[in-house]
């Protein structure tokens, strides 16, 4: 894979981070604030516990859940991951987390579908075991590029927002499969 260099705002070579580099980010995380917009406009986010399997974020949610009902409704989503930063040091100095931001495609698989009940088994540890059966599942993939901050820079370039902040393509293995089907 190739890297691909990031302008930042200013037209500055940013950082030489991929794809699958800031894909490995969201994987080793497991929280996230999932936005989306409901049926009659107004806007709404909630924070979820995820997994990744393959390129997509997947998240087990009650069927009659706000997420499941609006996402089902439409299905661009906005997801933003936090990913701890500064170790020990975070525990003494007021660190920020660093910022993953993307857009994507989400599709609601209904409880008890085929998709639902095999993503299902795979989150075990997310989903409690009386509430797989009743669980619907949203499955997020990820379009255009991530949006990222402090990610791929060390501590002191965090203070500048400009040299922080990358925009980077998602991996082209995502970009040819989401071709592959239309998206």
């Amino acid at each position: 894979m190739t890297t691909e260099r990031v302008r930042n705002q200013h037209g500055e070579a940013g950082s030489e981070l991929t794809g699958e580099q800031v894909w490995q980010a969201i994987a080793r995380a497991s929280f996230a604030v999932l936005s989306h917009v409901t049926p009659a406009g107004e806007p709404r986010s909630s924070g979820v516990v995820y997994k990744t399997r393959g390129h997509k974020l997947v998240v087990a949610v009650a069927p009659d859940s706000w997420k499941a009902r609006h996402i089902a409704a439409g299905d661009r989503v906005a997801v933003t991951v936090l990913v701890r930063r500064g170790g020990i040091l975070s525990l003494l100095a007021p660190i920020p987390p660093a910022a993953i931001s993307l857009h994507g495609s989400a599709v609601v698989h209904p409880a008890g579908s085929p998709e639902a009940r095999s993503t299902l088994d795979q989150l075990d540890s997310l989903v409690p075991r009386e509430r797989r059966t009743s669980a619907c599942v949203i499955e997020i993939t990820p379009t255009g590029a991530f949006r990222t901050y402090g990610l791929g820079v060390s501590l002191r370039k965090m203070l500048d927002p400009a040299a922080a902040q990358a925009r980077v393509p998602v991996p082209a293995d995502l970009g040819r499969h989401l071709r592959r089907r239309g998206g």
